[in-house]
Parts: structure tokens; sequence; C-alpha cells
């Protein structure tokens, strides 16, 4: 059996932390058991390892989470790269596709599909486990996990099932979303959560990409990516599946995708600068910005602050934050890559056009930047802390704190970090966005190929 994880969104419930580039999986505002800091997919990875089904798992993500995915999890961590989103059913079609292409695994294997983020225990892992089983035990096409509701929510989509086959039921219909009183009727039926985690053989999918007309090899489904339909897993294959069945599931589980969730699990009242007085009852904050925050008197309050924007919220009410903040679509101001992190401090455009932009820069000791170049900007850095080694234009050089080095349009410029580094970055131009990075390569090794090459030529 091989574990496909999901890895999407924008959790934009989770607003101010949660962004594009940063959803809510990636959030460090859970403890792990040396009570150190850890994302929810940190947890999840860990919990995997820990039953040995890591080995077998790949992560189907966006490019926009690469970076976020390889810092928290490692560089050998393997993923499928969607070449842009699509929905769950072109993202699961493109992972089975990979793992029958590339991976070379045989038809007949068993795929899980599950979300990189679940809060559960490990026991629910275990179960995992024993999806092939079933899956050949009750000859379905699909096999899902519901979990026994133990409040009639209205945030989870449920599955109604029929008949009993032993440990598993039949499924009659889905229904997503339901009000309250709704979902206490199913719930009154025997209803169970959907919590997105379901199984299939590789060779079921493909023959349904076969009847679609979509090509099954991994190079050409990708290249031709944008022809998938952009619907959901559910809507394209379960729902119109002629034997699914489900296994209830009775242990703990919880989607932390809202700060009311989130926070019941959150083992501190305080995360970052903050006071919150002792007459003040189930309120939290979550500080990131180097400013304290004060909370008095208000119970069952979530405070939020980070460069993206503050939130200050009844936890009732902050799911509905999805609402109200449409039209914040600029730039992540807080973004963790590969090599590191970076903040944006300050921007600022001019009558005249110029642009200003401000980062402080976090790069990891032995990691590097891309060797790269911009032709629309031109950068002023000043190192703050540690030492590395610097290229410009083929030249290489020992920088440390204290120096400030300019890098004119159009100059190739790298730097490594011998101790953890920190830059203050200045960009100035007249269009300063990502797309004007040209990386030549990435990896240090081969930026040194790459001058060696340029200096004999």
């Amino acid at each position: 059996m091989r574990l496909v994880l999901l890895s999407g969104g924008s959790g934009k419930r989770l607003w101010p932390l949660s962004n594009d580039s940063r959803s809510k999986q990636f959030l460090k505002v859970l403890r792990d058991d040396e009570d150190k800091n850890q994302s929810m997919v940190q947890r999840v990875w860990k919990q995997l390892e820990n039953v040995e089904l890591a080995d077998k798992s790949i992560i189907a993500t966006s490019a926009a989470q690469v970076d976020m995915i390889k810092s928290q999890l490692g560089e050998s961590v393997p993923l499928v790269i969607e070449p842009e989103r699509r929905d769950t059913f072109a993202a699961i079609a493109l992972a089975s596709s990979y793992l029958y292409s590339i991976e070379k695994c045989d038809i007949n294997e068993t795929v899980c599909i599950l979300p990189v983020d679940p809060y559960v225990n490990t026991d629910f892992f275990n179960v995992v486990k024993n999806m092939d089983q079933i899956l050949e035990d009750t000859r379905s096409d699909i096999s899902l996990i519901g979990v026994k509701p133990t409040f009639p929510s209205e945030k989870y989509g449920y599955i109604v099932p029929k008949s009993n086959q032993g440990d598993t039921y039949a499924v009659e219909q889905f229904k997503e979303k339901p009000n309250q009183e709704v979902a206490k009727e199913l719930i009154d039926k025997g209803a169970l959560w959907n919590c997105g985690v379901f199984s299939f053989k590789i060779g079921y999918l493909l023959e349904i990409l076969d009847n679609m007309g979509i090509q099954q090899n991994y190079d050409n489904l990708k290249e031709n990516y944008k022809s998938l339909p952009k619907n959901s897993f559910d809507y394209e294959v379960v729902e119109k599946a002629n034997k699914v069945t489900v296994l209830p599931y009775s242990g703990s589980w919880k989607d932390l995708g809202t700060w009311n969730t989130l926070t019941e699990e959150m083992s501190e009242d305080i995360t970052g600068k903050g006071v919150i007085s002792h007459n003040t009852l189930n309120s939290h904050i979550v500080n990131e910005l180097d400013i304290p925050v004060t909370l008095l008197g208000i119970d069952n309050a979530i405070v939020a602050a980070s460069p993206d924007g503050i939130l200050v919220s009844n936890k009732d009410a902050s799911p509905q934050i999805k609402e109200y903040i449409k039209e914040f679509n600029g730039r992540p101001m807080y973004e963790e890559r590969r090599w590191g992190w970076y903040r944006v401090l300050d921007y600022k455009k001019y009558e005249e056009g110029n642009e200003v932009l401000t980062k402080r820069i976090g790069i990891d000791a032995g990691k590097n930047l891309s060797y790269q170049v911009h032709y629309k900007r031109s950068e002023v850095w000043t190192i703050v802390k540690g030492e590395g080694i610097l290229i410009l234009n083929e030249k290489l050089s020992h920088v440390r704190a204290g120096d400030v080095i300019k890098i004119p349009l159009s100059m190739k410029h790298s730097i490594k970090a011998i101790t953890d580094i920190e830059i203050i970055e200045v960009q100035s131009g007249h269009e300063l966005i990502e797309e004007d990075i040209y990386r030549i390569t990435d990896s240090w090794e081969s930026i040194l190929d790459n001058i060696q090459k340029m200096l004999i030529n």
C-alpha cells in the first residue's frame, strides 16, 4: 500500500498567520513530546514514521508550498508537484500516475489518500494500515474511513451508511456540510464524519482516466494538466463508484482549520510577546510581531498578529474570517523557504513609479540562496548577523556582520551561510515582483561547477 498526503489550500480561516504559501498545516503552534514548537504536517509525518508508513508516503502539493515542506520535513521528502492548482481529482490523478509510471507500482497496488494535517492519535494510522485489507475483503471500488461524530457539526461532510458488512458498511449517500438540524438527523441514522481518508486500486483510477480520454503516463499527464477536470475527487470518482464501503473510526479526530478548534489543542495561552490579564477566560494570543500584545478582560477571544495583519475576534465568530478578508490578496509578508525564511519589513511605491521593498532574510547555517539574477531591480544587502561566502558575477568573497553589498541590475549573485546569517535587503526598482528572479542553479556544488565552467570559457 502507498499513501498520498494532500497538501493544499490557503487556510484563510487562520488568517493572518496563514496565506497561499504558508497554509494552516505549516503553522508551528503545537508542541511535540520534547515541548518544542511543531506544525501539523511535522506532527503527522512523525506519526507516520512511528508506524513505519513514512517510507511508503508521498506528498502531493503545489509549487508554492515546496520550500515550506522541505524546510519543515527535510530535502528528501518525496513530492509530486502540481503544475497548477486544479482541486483534488487532478492532484490524486497526478500522484497515482506518478506511482504507476515513475515508481513502477503494480495496477493492483492500493493507494490510500489522506489530508496532510489531521489532528489524530497514532492509533488512527494503525487503522489506515488496514485499508488495503479492507479493500480486498469487501471487493469495493473505494473504501473510506468515517469518524463517529461527537456532536452535530456543520463544518464536516457526512457519510450515510447502509447495510452492515462486518466491520464495514456499504455507503448509501454523502451529505456535504449540512446545517445543525440536518446534521443531528444524519447522526441519528448512524452517519459518520467524512475525514477525507479513502483507498482504491491504482488500476481502478487508471481505467477511469482512460475512459475520460486522459493519458495515464505521468509526463504526458503533467504536460496536459490543464485538461483535467477542476473538480473534487469525491465528485468525479467517489460519488460515481459502483461499490463504496466505509470503516467507522471511534477514536479521537479533529480538523484544526479554524482558530476556535486550533486553540483547543494549544498548550499555552500566549505564543510570542504578549500579556493576558489573570481574570480573562479561554482567550489566546498568537503574536509573530516584535511588539507586545496586551489582552485585558475579554473572554473567549483570539488575538493573532503577523506581518500580514492583525485579527481580534470572539472564538465562536472566528470561522467567519474567510468572508471578510477576500480583498486582502497582497504578497505574503512572511515565508519559510528551503534555505531559511524572510519577512517583509516595509514597502513603498512613490509617485514617480519607483518602488522600495525592505526584507529581513534569515539563512540557516550550511544553506544557500540560488545563483540568480534580476533585471527589474537592484539590491543592497546589509549583513547584520553571521558570516558566509558571497558570489557576485563568478567572484567569491568572505562576508560577515557589518558588511554592505551592492547588487546592481543583471548581476549574478548568491550567498552561502557558514553560520546562521541575517540580512537586511533593500530592493529598488519600477516593478518589484517575485517573477523577477531568474535562477541559474540551486545547489552550492552546481553553483561552483557553473562558475568554474564560466571561468574556463
